[in-house]
């Protein structure tokens, strides 16, 4: 029974997606198709069964290191029953969690949910009204229970920013880290992976009249390009959100008191005023308890 050799966590809109494409291009290493099966978060996933989730890594070799990235897994509190059901399956998994600067990571995650529209109140709204913006950027919540599960030396951290700022040696850090022991290379032609500002809200006939190959060579031949663009920009968050003075204050305020706790566990003081230069300096380094 193949079971998968290391698994993603999180967080969501941090690059996880950019991370299992780099890694799924490395031999010797096999990713799921999907990339997120949330298998062991979300109940109907869950309920496919066992064989269902060992289908996902048929494909791999015997020599083959397998892994999956489901950021639904650092989604508490609306998956609770997470890591008791990974703890039943996996022993000893490596965990990856790849964090990001905690205000970016809310706004691409808003930026998604408007697209998706699952929100349709302007951003400061959605602070007040959506708790899973704040709760998905507190990392030391979402990691804590994976620490008191695994332990340290069974999870390594990354950020998006270091990603971006150093990608091969990043990469080579989380190879090491899963026991992969042949030279990786970072993929630069790689097309980049679930950008949040090219997002575009569906509507009824979306799949038919949008993602068609024959309706997009019709609408290139029919439509002319300025009706194009102009209802392409109607459908498109045009401006990055901005976030008051208020509720910036309220997210400072709720992040730093989570980030101290994080950095307590890396010997680092971390706060949403230097996270930035803390995440494209020198790894981070779980400290002796």
């Amino acid at each position: 029974m193949t079971k998968p050799d290391f698994i993603l966590i999180g967080a969501m809109k941090s690059a996880t997606s950019t991370l299992h494409a780099q890694l799924a291009q490395q031999p010797g290493i096999f990713m799921s198709t999907p990339k997120e099966p949330n298998y062991f978060s979300d109940d109907e996933q869950y309920a496919r069964g066992e064989e269902w989730y060992d289908s996902l890594f048929e494909g791999a070799e015997a020599s083959d290191l397998c892994g999956e990235s489901s950021t639904h897994y650092t989604k508490l509190p609306d998956h609770p029953l997470t890591i008791e059901r990974m703890k039943k399956r996996l022993a000893s998994p490596k965990l990856i969690y790849v964090m990001r600067h905690p205000i970016d990571r809310l706004i691409s995650h808003y930026i998604h949910q408007w697209s998706q529209r699952v929100i349709s109140c302007d951003i400061n709204k959605a602070i007040d009204q959506y708790y899973e913006l704040i709760a998905y950027s507190c990392y030391a919540k979402q990691l804590q229970p994976y620490i008191e599960a695994y332990g340290k030396e069974n999870i390594l951290v990354t950020f998006t920013e270091a990603i971006r700022a150093n990608p091969q040696s990043e990469l080579e850090r989380v190879a090491e880290f899963i026991g992969y022991l042949k030279p990786v290379a970072w993929h630069d032609t790689l097309p980049s992976q679930n950008v949040s500002q090219q997002r575009i809200r569906p509507f009824p006939g979306y799949g038919l009249l949008v993602e068609s190959r024959m309706m997009a060579f019709l609408r290139q031949k029919l439509v002319p390009q300025s009706l194009r663009d102009r209802i392409k920009g109607s459908l498109t968050m045009r401006e990055r959100p901005v976030i008051d003075a208020v509720h910036q204050q309220k997210l400072i305020e709720a992040f730093d008191q989570d980030l101290q706790i994080l950095g307590s566990w890396f010997g680092r003081q971390i706060s949403c005023d230097n996270f930035k230069q803390v995440a494209i300096a020198e790894p981070l380094i779980f400290v002796p308890s």
